[in-house]
C-alpha cells in the first residue's frame, strides 16, 4: 500500500474515534442525568428508555455500522431528552435548568 492510502486509514481511524468519544460523553451526560434525578426523588422516565438507549450503543447491531456512531448518539440524545422532560417545569432547585450544565 502507499502512503496515500495510509494517510485516509489514520484519518478514518481518527475520526471515528473522536465519534465514539462523542458518543461516550454523551452517555456519560446520560448516566449522570438519571442519577442526579433518581437522588432528588424525581421521575427519570420509563426504565425501558435508559437501558434501551445504553444496550444500543453497546450492542453491535445498528442502523449503521459501529464505525459511525451517529446513530447511536442520536439514540442518546433521544433518551436524555425523554428523561429531562420527565421532570416537572417548577421544581426548586432541580428543574430544567439546573440539569442542563
Amino acid at each position: 500500500m502507499d502512503s496515500t492510502t495510509w494517510t485516509v486509514i489514520a484519518v478514518v481511524a481518527v475520526l471515528a474515534a473522536a465519534v465514539l468519544g462523542v458518543a461516550l460523553a454523551v452517555l456519560l451526560r446520560l448516566v449522570r442525568t438519571r442519577r442526579d434525578l433518581r437522588r432528588a426523588g424525581l421521575p427519570t422516565g420509563p426504565r425501558w428508555v435508559f437501558w434501551g438507549a445504553v444496550l444500543y450503543l453497546v450492542l453491535p447491531t445498528d442502523l449503521l455500522p459501529d464505525p459511525v456512531y451517529l446513530d447511536d448518539i442520536g439514540v442518546l440524545l433521544l433518551a436524555l431528552r425523554s428523561m429531562r422532560a420527565a421532570v416537572p417545569a417548577r421544581e426548586p432547585g432541580l428543574g430544567r435548568d439546573a440539569l442542563s450544565d
